[in-house]
């Protein structure tokens, strides 16, 4: 089960991202973690930004209410999404 923890107006979600993938998506649980694979690579930004517009489109929220909170150069993270809660993230699981 991830480790979603509430926060205020939203909730931090634990990620594990795989940079350089062959596609864009939101994986699943991996190791408490929510596992997101991207295509860009890991650098100047570009995972974090991919991030961002893949995490928002499985949501279906707007990129502006996703901020990543630390991990911005590790693959580990942690996301914070506003105006969501932990039950709408299992739900998509």
């Amino acid at each position: 089960m991830i480790k979603i923890r509430e926060m205020g107006d939203g909730i931090i979600i634990p990620a594990r991202i795989q940079p350089n993938s062959s596609k864009e998506k939101v994986i699943g649980e991996y190791a408490e973690k929510l596992k997101i694979a991207v295509t860009s690579p890991p650098e100047k930004g570009k995972a974090n930004k991919a991030i961002v517009k893949a995490l928002a489109k499985w949501l279906n929220i707007k990129t502006s209410d996703i901020q990543i909170v630390s991990g911005e150069k590790s693959k580990d993270k942690e996301i914070f999404v506003r105006n969501i809660t932990e039950k709408d993230i299992y739900r998509l699981i």
